[in-house]
């Protein structure tokens, strides 16, 4: 069966601190719980409906050390204290962009929220909620992003290759989330999956 995966609006529990009820910051305003000012970020939002319950997503995704299961491309995430985790991230020229992120707004079962730190080499926040999908058919997962690259030469070509494919990673993580949880196996790219101990890992989240 194909993926699920859509476009989608955040609803108003998901909006982060500072932003209007339509996702989006005041132009004029800095919100303070975001590090991206006004409208200047470039935003993607991508949903997919997955056949288990909002507590095991939820449980599995607040546990950032999982994150880099499903993110197809080379990230580490260092957890610094319950709220705060180090991302280190491959970038063009060989180069790597590194920011803090810390969780602004945590409801279990529901909705986790984040933003970076003033110093991050990628400003960015966003959010993932987990609701009821319709019919009983598992959980409506939706991310929430927006982020600004730098400036300079290095900027310029993560702005390039980041706006087409910013989307398509998103989408792509979220396919690999939904693999994962439902069959605990994630496919390679070659259609084989990958073997036993993810698997086994994938098992120890469910209830």
């Amino acid at each position: 069966m194909p993926y699920a995966t859509h476009p989608s609006t955040p609803s108003s529990s998901s909006v982060l601190p500072g932003e209007d009820t339509d996702g989006s910051a005041p132009a004029d305003v800095a919100s303070p719980g975001i590090s991206v000012p006004g409208n200047r970020g470039i935003k993607v939002v991508r949903a997919i409906t997955i056949r288990e319950k909002p507590e095991t997503l939820y449980a599995f995704w607040r546990n950032v050390s999982n994150l880099p299961r499903i993110v197809n491309h080379p990230v580490t995430i260092l957890p610094r204290t319950a709220l705060e985790s180090r991302w280190l991230v491959s970038a063009p020229a060989g180069r790597k962009m590194e920011w803090n992120a810390i969780i602004i707004n945590d409801e279990p079962g529901q909705l986790i929220a984040w933003r970076t730190t003033a110093d991050a080499d990628v400003a960015n926040a966003g959010s993932i909620r987990f609701a009821p999908a319709p019919g009983d058919e598992g959980t409506e997962v939706t991310v929430s992003l927006e982020y600004n690259p730098p400036a300079g030469k290095l900027g310029a070509a993560v702005a390039k290759l980041t706006r087409d494919s910013a989307g398509s990673q998103v989408y792509d993580a979220l396919r690999r989330f939904k693999a994962l949880m439902e069959a605990g196996e994630i496919p390679t790219t070659y259609g084989q999956p990958v073997g036993g101990p993810q698997r086994e890992k994938a098992r120890e989240h469910r209830p």
